[in-house]
């Protein structure tokens, strides 16, 4: 029996022993198992990861200039007060304030009638000038506007064809008077007939002499008539002068802008009476607009005339103004060991303003080289505090932390962490890390 027992208890032990070593056979199957399932899992992760679409560009490599700052206001390029070139009582003002005005537009009129006047008795004058030079032409037989010549006036032919029958008669009577002469010398006719031709000789000359000074006397009559005319023509350009200073005196009743540009005051209102003193309004241009700065003394030298300038306002702290030196006063300020230096700035929108404070910036001699990448390829790590920069090499992103520099338009300057010509990414920052997979 006792055997029997012994031998049960022994094959119990085996048993046990057996369970014990195929559950821990089991396990150790089960662990491995799930290791190399928890491996292949990873590694398909990590094959089926999908790359980052981004787009790309260059890091430039350029030149930045060295700059002069200083602070100045901005001042209109012209300023302008409107006054009338005639005293009178202002009938109609017709620019406001903020109103933008055109050259040669209307800013205001006054009272015309006394000019309207004079132009009108003016021009009566004219008319009666002109009628005193048709008289004096009617007088010469001229045609209005006929050149003039002594020969075709009627009172000139007259005498001269009464010269030329006396002179045909002179010159018969001269050859009887020599015919009868050799008569009387031969004895063929007595002296008593050749005196009357003698005598008929002399009057011809005589009666020749006198048509001579008619014909003489009637071209001096028709020159002096015509110079009555130039007179009359005179009269009229006269006449016409007084109608032109008629017509400006009407004229300038009309007051009218100086050049393009805005209305800032209207001084005078309908019904006051003005002169030539007295300002209707004040017209500001301000396209281009001026800035006037102080610069120092040691700075003065290395600027001038074209050099470049860029502005900043308060009332547009996100934009830049560009424009050129202008002048530059020879004289330095004793008193602040600075001089004046102007420069026009574009103002095509009329956001600069008159009076305005600005930070100015002067382009000078020298400079830098830097690094710009454009601002949509800088990330912003909020959990870092950080500056960011993706750049791409063989298809996958490198990240950099950088230092940023200044500002131009849509590019910033990397003081640190990015080369020239380097490429780096410029959209989907947030989805981009180190190492990560692109395409673009």
């Amino acid at each position: 029996m006792r055997f029997l027992y012994l031998l049960r208890q022994k094959h119990v032990l085996k048993f046990l022993i057996t369970t014990v070593v195929l559950s821990f056979c089991w396990s150790c199957n089960s662990t491995k198992s799930a290791g190399e399932n928890r491996q292949k899992t990873n590694a398909n992760e990590a094959n089926t990861t999908a790359p980052v679409t981004t787009t790309v560009d260059k890091a430039v490599g350029r030149e930045i200039p060295a700059v002069i700052q200083a602070t100045g206001s901005l001042i209109a390029d012209e300023t302008s007060d409107i006054a009338p070139k005639v005293a009178g009582k202002v009938v109609n003002v017709s620019a406001n304030v903020g109103q933008f005005v055109q050259q040669g537009s209307i800013i205001a009129k006054i009272d015309d009638i006394n000019s309207r006047l004079q132009l009108a008795e003016a021009q009566a004058g004219v008319t009666q000038a002109i009628a005193g030079v048709r008289q004096s032409e009617a007088r010469l037989g001229l045609a209005p506007n006929g050149t003039f010549s002594a020969t075709t006036i009627p009172e000139v032919r007259a005498a001269n064809a009464n010269y030329e029958q006396i002179l045909a008669e002179l010159r018969q009577a001269e050859t009887n008077e020599k015919r009868y002469r050799e008569l009387v010398e031969t004895g063929d006719v007595s002296l008593i007939v050749y005196e009357q031709y003698r005598t008929q000789r002399d009057t011809a000359r005589a009666r020749l002499n006198a048509a001579k000074q008619s014909l003489e006397a009637a071209v001096n009559a028709a020159k002096l008539n015509n110079e009555a005319i130039k007179g009359a023509q005179a009269a009229v350009e006269a006449a016409r002068t007084q109608v032109a200073t008629a017509q400006q005196a009407v004229n300038d009743t009309i007051v009218r802008a100086p050049f393009s540009g805005f209305i800032s005051v209207r001084q005078t209102a309908v019904g006051e009476y003005v002169t030539s003193a007295t300002p209707i309004a004040t017209i500001l241009r301000t396209n281009p607009i001026k800035v006037q700065i102080q610069v120092g003394e040691a700075n003065v030298p290395y600027i001038s005339i074209g050099r470049g300038v860029s502005i900043e306002v308060d009332a547009y702290k996100d934009r830049k103004f560009g424009g050129t030196v202008t002048a530059i006063n020879p004289a330095i300020d004793p008193t602040s060991r600075s001089a004046v230096v102007e420069a026009a700035i574009e103002n095509n929108d009329n956001a600069l303003r008159s009076g305005m404070f600005v930070t100015v910036k002067i382009i000078r001699e020298g400079g830098s080289n830097g690094v710009f990448v454009p601002k949509t390829a800088v990330f912003n790590d909020q959990s870092t505090q950080s500056y960011r920069v993706f750049v791409i090499e063989e298809d996958a992103a490198k990240l950099r932390v950088i230092q940023l520099g200044t500002e131009e338009n849509d590019y910033i300057q990397i003081l640190s962490g990015v080369n020239a010509d380097e490429t780096v990414a410029t959209s989907n920052l947030a989805q981009l890390y180190e190492g990560a997979k692109v395409q673009f």
